[in-house]
This record gives C-alpha cells, structure tokens and sequence, in this order.
C-alpha cells in the first residue's frame, strides 16, 4: 500500500498560475494580510501552502461578489473558524446585498434622468441652448 505524498509548496508564480491570478495579486494579497506571507526556501523563493489557492480563489469570489478588501478580511476570519456561528457571515453579506440594491437604485435614476435630456436633446442647436447641460448646470 502506497503511503500518501504531500504535495510539494507553492511558488508565487505557480500560485498565481493555479489560481487564475498575476503574481502581482498574490504580493498585493500578501500586503493586504489577506494571505499569509509565507516561509522561505534558504534561496529566498517563497513556499506557499497547496490551500492557498482555495484562499486566492475565495478572495477573487469574494471581491466578484463586491466585498471590499476589509469585509473579505472579515470573511477569512470567519472562514477560519468553522465552528462559529453564521449569522456574522449573514449579516456582512445583508449589509453588503444593500450596498449593491442602493447602487442600483441610483444607477437606475441617472439612467431615467440621461434618458429623459438626451430626448430633450435635438443635437442641433447650439451648446448654449443644450438642455443636457442647463439640467447639469442648475442648483439641485
């Protein structure tokens, strides 16, 4: 019976590679806290854990998703303990799903206000008679 091999670490460049990412986003990571900055060969090279690349692809998902860097801090804190309970990780993501449902509600606002002054708009007359920007330059 074969005994089971570890799998060899990580090079930064391999885990940007298996990961998806530039090697530059693993430094930018590791500056961020989001990865642990990892040990070294006595050459120098970095060796990081297989699991790291679970943690660059949960921090990619994360940020797909909108979370900033800090709230995807948060979430490796809580990813860490997998004991805790999952009403912090609810409530991180509510607040974030409101975050994005408020950004939407304006994006939809500025979308009906364009849309109203460009058919305002005959983009023929003169730019001193544009109603685009007599609506831009009026006091709120």
């Amino acid at each position: 019976m074969k005994r089971p091999t570890s799998q060899p670490p990580l090079t930064r460049g391999l885990l940007a590679r298996q990961a998806g990412v530039h090697a530059e986003t693993i430094r930018f990571y590791e500056n961020k806290g989001l990865l642990i900055e990892p040990e070294r060969t006595a050459s120098g090279y970095r060796k990081y854990p297989v699991d790291a690349v679970q943690r660059v692809l949960f921090i990619k998902r994360s940020q797909d998703l909108g979370f900033t860097l800090s709230e995807i801090g948060e979430l490796l804190q809580l990813r860490a303990k997998p004991k805790g309970r999952s009403g912090a990780v609810k409530r991180l993501a509510a607040e974030k799903l409101k975050v994005i449902e408020n950004k939407i509600s304006d994006l939809e606002r500025m979308r009906d206000t364009l849309s109203k002054l460009t058919a305002e708009c005959d983009g023929i007359g003169p730019v001193s008679e544009c109603p685009i920007l007599s609506a831009i330059e009026e006091k709120p």
